[in-house]
C-alpha cells in the first residue's frame, strides 16, 4: 500500500519575516467573495495561532458563503464555545445543527468535534455490535479515545473525511469550513496519517499482535519470555486487555489509516483552500509565516492571509512627530490639557498604524505572492450573526493592501 510521505516541516531556524523593502510592491489582494462563490471550492481550512480571531473568521466565512447561496457546514476543532454563542446555538456537538436567521438562498449548519464520540463512531461502523461493545469497554481504548496525545487530530481527519464523503453522496453540503485548534497544533492533523501508520506498524504493536496473527505454535520462545515478563509487571488481566486493544486497533482502525490518507490527499486537492489567520503583531505574523511555509512544504493549496484587528488610520494627516510637538507646545504655554492629551493619543495611533503597516510589509517582502485581506478592528466583540455579517462584509469588500 502506498503511504503518504511524512510531511516536510519548514526549517524554523530561518528568519520568518524579511527586511522591510524600501519601496514594497503592492500585496496581492485576497478576493474572499471569489473564493466563496467558486463552486470548485469545497473545503476551506482556517489555520493560525491562538487569539487572532480564527474562530470568528471561520464562522464569518461560512455565514457569508451561505448567504451567497452555498450549502455550508462549519466544523470547529477549537474547544472554546464562541462559535456556538455567535451563531445562537445553545451548544455545539458532533452532529451538525442548523443555524437560524441565515439570509439568502443558502443554508448553514455548525458543529464542534467531539473527539471521543467520533472515535466511538469509527468502532461502531467497523465492528459487529458484540465486538464494538468489547472495544468500547476496554480500559486502554477508553484512555486512548479520551486523552491520548494526537487523538484530536486523528479524529479531525476522520470527521472531515466523513462529512466530505456524506456531502458527495447525498449533496447535503457543497462547502465545508474547518476551524482548526489554536497554536501550531492547528497543523498537526496533517501528520495524522503518518503518525498513525507509524504507531500501528511499531515494533511493540507487532509484538502484541503476534499471538493473534498466527497459531500458538508459531509464537517464539523469545516472545513467550517477553509476554511472561509483561505479565509479571502488568498482571495477566492488564496484558489481556492490552492485547485485545491492540488487536482491535489492527482490525478496526486499519481502515481509518487508509481513510486518513485519503483525507490528506483531499486536503492537497484543488477544491481545498487554506486561509492563514493572523493579527498585526510580531509573534502572530511569525506564526503565520511558519504556517505558510509548512503548507507549501506539504503541497497544500494556500488561498491567502487574513490579518485581523488592524488599527484604523486616523482621519487627520497630521504626523506623529508633529502631533507630539503640538502637544508639548500646548502644555508649555498652559494651553488646553484635553487638547494636548488628544494630540498625544493621535500620535500614538499614528505610530501604531505605522508599526502594523511595517510588520505587514515585512511579511509581504518575505512572502510576496501571498494574497492578503486586512480586516480592521471592531469596536466590540463579535457575539451574534450581525457581528459575523459585519466581519464577512469587511472580508468581502477588500481593496488591495499595500
Amino acid at each position: 500500500m502506498s503511504r503518504t510521505p511524512a510531511p516536510r516541516t519548514a526549517d524554523r531556524s530561518r528568519p520568518r519575516v524579511g527586511p522591510l523593502a524600501a519601496h514594497p510592491a503592492p500585496t496581492p489582494h485576497l478576493d474572499v467573495d471569489a473564493l466563496l462563490d467558486d463552486p470548485a471550492t469545497g473545503i476551506i481550512v482556517c489555520t493560525g495561532s491562538g487569539g487572532v480571531g480564527k474562530t470568528t473568521t471561520s464562522a464569518a466565512l461560512a455565514l457569508r458563503a451561505a448567504e451567497r447561496g452555498r450549502k455550508v457546514v462549519v466544523l470547529t476543532i477549537d474547544p472554546a464555545r464562541r462559535l456556538a454563542q455567535s451563531m445562537g446555538i445553545e451548544e455545539l456537538d458532533n452532529t451538525p445543527r442548523p443555524v437560524a436567521g441565515v439570509d439568502g438562498g443558502g443554508s448553514l449548519d455548525a458543529m464542534m468535534l467531539d473527539m471521543k464520540r467520533t472515535f466511538d463512531e469509527v468502532v461502531e461502523s467497523q465492528a459487529t455490535p458484540e465486538k464494538a461493545r468489547q472495544i468500547l469497554e476496554n480500559p486502554f481504548y477508553v484512555a486512548l479515545s479520551s486523552s491520548f496525545a494526537g487523538t484530536q487530530e486523528y479524529m479531525a481527519m476522520e470527521k472531515l473525511g466523513q462529512i466530505h464523503a456524506d456531502a458527495r453522496r447525498d449533496g447535503t453540503y457543497d462547502l465545508i469550513v474547518v476551524d482548526t485548534p489554536p497554536s501550531r497544533s492547528a497543523l498537526d492533523f496533517l501528520d495524522a496519517p503518518e503518525r498513525l501508520s507509524s504507531f500501528l506498524d511499531g515494533r511493540f504493536i507487532r509484538l502484541m499482535l503476534a499471538p493473534a496473527r498466527g497459531p500458538a505454535r508459531l509464537v517464539t520462545a523469545g516472545l513467550g519470555l517477553v509476554t511472561g515478563a509483561l505479565t509479571k509487571i502488568l498482571g495477566a488481566q492488564v496484558l489481556t486487555d492490552l492485547q485485545t486493544f491492540v488487536a482491535a486497533l489492527d482490525t478496526v482502525f486499519g481502515g481509518f489509516r487508509q481513510r486518513a490518507q485519503r483525507t490528506y490527499a483531499l486536503l492537497q486537492a484543488d477544491g481545498t483552500a487554506f486561509v492563514v489567520v493572523a493579527a498585526p503583531e510580531p509573534d502572530a505574523l511569525r506564526e503565520a509565516a511558519y504556517f505558510v511555509e509548512r503548507l507549501r512544504g506539504d503541497r497544500m493549496p494556500l488561498a491567502g492571509l487574513v490579518v485581523n484587528r488592524a488599527s484604523a488610520a486616523p482621519y487627520d494627516d497630521i504626523g506623529a512627530d508633529e502631533a507630539m510637538a503640538a502637544s508639548h507646545r500646548l502644555q508649555a504655554t498652559g494651553g488646553h490639557e484635553l487638547g494636548a492629551a488628544l494630540l498625544r493619543l493621535h500620535a500614538d495611533r499614528v505610530r501604531l498604524v505605522q508599526r502594523e503597516t511595517g510588520l505587514r510589509e515585512r511579511f509581504a517582502a518575505a512572502h510576496p505572492d501571498v494574497a492578503t485581506a486586512v480586516v480592521p478592528a471592531l469596536a466590540g466583540d463579535v457575539h451574534d450573526l450581525d457581528g459575523l455579517r459585519r466581519v464577512g462584509d469587511l472580508l468581502g469588500t477588500q481593496h488591495p493592501a499595500g
